[in-house]
């Protein structure tokens, strides 16, 4: 922090650290300080740091959006990585979120635990996690608006923007699992209780046999059921409806009768959807995941060689 100070002319208490890697190797502090010494401030880094900060990654992460609200006008953009050991509470990611708002600290705060909640928190890739999740906003007032706190005016729109961006950042993430070649989406609705739709709809996209099940094209509903009943949510068998894409293949725990064909086509789609209705509440929650692939083995099999 203290040599990051120096090269950028800041104090030290203003840096703030993240990173990855192989858990318990230690980072190779030389090569960051001579990086470090290197650094070089531009108003189009944004894109290199996307760049940057790839590991396994296919492709960099990032996005940004312009709100415009009677005389305000502010920007929210942002970079993520994250491709393995992804998994909530955070996955093993970094995103680095900034905005040229000016927001009080306490609301801001609050707004990103809501969007990391909807968006971060609501993806896997594989089930492993680490100890490096972070995700950073950082705000710096140059809009020049009236300061949004929560009671203000524009507080409902900064939050909605700011999930816009968390939400794609995490759907990027989920989709360029290691090895994936599909997104999974699951949407669980009516349950009794919100954190019972989160419960399933994890449930769903973490579940193995259902990543499998995806990669290969070949429905067995029977495994959303399975995952469905160990996710912890409360559920009735007699009364829970599925559909993959728009096919519906159950209804009040019984499968319904559809086309081969139209299944196929629903899993060739790049985004699998996989609706649930259990109807017994009115809670709803999304989750996403991908495919699992022997790609996936692949990479993590020989990570280190």
């Amino acid at each position: 922090t203290a040599l990051t100070a120096t090269a950028l002319g800041s104090d030290p208490e203003d840096i703030l650290i993240a990173s990855t890697g192989v858990t318990g190797q230690r980072l190779p502090i030389d090569m960051i300080k001579d990086g470090i010494r290197q650094i070089a401030l531009s108003t189009e880094g944004g894109h290199e740091l996307a760049k940057a900060i790839m590991t396994t990654d296919t492709r960099p992460k990032e996005t940004a959006v312009i709100v415009r609200a009677g005389d305000d006008k502010f920007t929210i953009g942002g970079i993520a990585k994250g491709s393995g050991m992804i998994h909530p509470n955070m996955a093993t990611m970094l995103s680095f979120l900034t905005t040229d708002a000016a927001v009080e600290p306490v609301f801001l705060r609050s707004a990103l635990h809501q969007a990391a909640d909807v968006s971060f928190n609501m993806i896997s890739v594989d089930g492993d996690t680490s100890p490096s999740d972070t995700v950073l906003l950082l705000a710096n007032g140059l809009a020049k608006n009236k300061t949004i706190s929560a009671d203000s005016p524009l507080a409902q729109i900064f939050e909605q923007a700011l999930t816009q961006v968390c939400l794609y950042l995490a759907k990027t993430i989920a989709s360029d699992g290691e090895g994936a070649t599909q997104l999974i989406e699951a949407t669980v609705h009516g349950a009794t209780t919100m954190n019972d739709a989160r419960l399933a709809a994890k449930a769903i996209i973490t579940s193995s046999l259902v990543k499998t099940e995806v990669h290969g094209k070949n429905l067995s509903w029977g495994r959303i059921i399975a995952a469905l009943g160990r996710s912890g949510a409360a559920v009735v068998e007699s009364k829970i409806d599925i559909a993959i894409g728009k096919i519906k293949v159950v209804k009040a725990g019984r499968p319904l009768i559809f086309r081969k064909a139209d299944i196929l086509q629903a899993f060739e789609e790049k985004e699998v959807a996989i609706r649930v209705n259990l109807n017994l509440g009115t809670a709803s929650a999304t989750a996403w995941g991908c495919d699992l692939t022997s790609e996936y083995i692949n990479i993590n099999s020989q990570y280190r060689t």
